[in-house]
């Protein structure tokens, strides 16, 4: 028994001076020096002119595998954030002391080389603002008298009554053999809830809306608008799959070009939530679940 322990205690032991070999072999890697780099920084900020500053970066990824996998880089998100004016400020890393700035600079004169989806906030405001009654008037807009000529189509408030009957009204073509399109309501945060019940008792009022008996059933949410407040969206995913598609032929581009050739002054009519579509057949009427409180 004494030397089955002394045995045991004797492989133990080279086992625990192996594993310290092994460690010392690969602690060699770790112990070097992290490098650094000196990079330029060009700094664009809207309404101001850039700038230039060097900085130390230490290890500094060197190919395109790394640099797309640093942590805190989403281009799904930058490009979201892009495209909805959250960004007001980009950095460019570069590598010789007096960078291009010019090639991908944009003027702001040029607002034709600029994405609407790219201004800022606070542009589509103003530019939104600068289409108002009050601004028309004051800037001797021409088109300020043709808009008063027509103001009965463009509304202030939306009317507490029903559109007007067209001769024509909606309705949903079910694929046969389809079941009822039933998809539930996700949490939304309390803002959101506010917005779409204040919305639907609206339109209540208004005579627009009513209880829903229909089996469909599609939840609702909300997006911000470019002006401020929320624009109400249903999700008729599972209904638009389950719909057979209209057969409505669509203008070709060249015979739309040709009805508008000679035109000066464009238009077009906003919803306004909805108003403006066409009524619905009483048996085609599907709306979408209002959030519980």
């Amino acid at each position: 028994m004494p030397r089955g322990g002394g045995s045991r205690r004797l492989r133990k032991s080279k086992r625990n001076r192996s594993g310290r070999r092994r460690l010392r072999r690969g602690s060699t890697a770790v112990d070097q020096a992290p490098s650094s780099e000196i990079l330029n920084v060009v700094e664009y900020s809207e309404g101001s002119p850039n700038q230039v500053r060097p900085i130390e970066v230490a290890n500094p990824p060197s190919d395109a595998a790394t640099i797309t996998r640093l942590l805190g880089l989403s281009w799904k998100h930058f490009l979201r954030d892009l495209k909805a004016g959250e960004i007001e400020q980009v950095c460019v890393l570069t590598g010789s002391d007096q960078p291009d700035v010019l090639v991908n600079a944009v003027s702001d004169d040029a607002s034709s080389s600029r994405p609407k989806a790219a201004e800022l906030k606070s542009v589509r405001e103003a530019r939104f603002a600068a289409q108002s009654w009050q601004a028309l008037q004051d800037s001797s807009n021409p088109v300020y008298s043709l808009a008063r000529e027509f103001e009965d189509i463009f509304p202030e408030k939306i009317p507490a009554e029903l559109p007007a009957e067209r001769g024509v009204r909606h309705e949903i073509d079910l694929v046969p053999g389809s079941k009822y399109c039933v998809t539930r309501q996700w949490p939304l945060p309390r803002d959101q809830v506010q917005a779409i019940d204040d919305f639907f008792e609206g339109r209540r009022n208004a005579g627009h809306v009513r209880e829903s008996i229909s089996p469909h059933s599609s939840p609702t949410f909300c997006v911000k608008k470019a002006t401020g407040g929320w624009r109400i969206v249903h999700a008729f995913n599972k209904l638009n799959d389950a719909t057979i598609p209209a057969q409505t032929p669509i203008p070709r581009k060249d015979m739309v070009l040709d009805t508008v050739s000679g035109s000066v002054i464009y238009s077009a009519i906003d919803l306004t939530d909805g108003f403006y579509q066409i009524l619905m057949r009483e048996r085609h009427s599907s709306h979408g679940r209002q959030h519980p409180q």
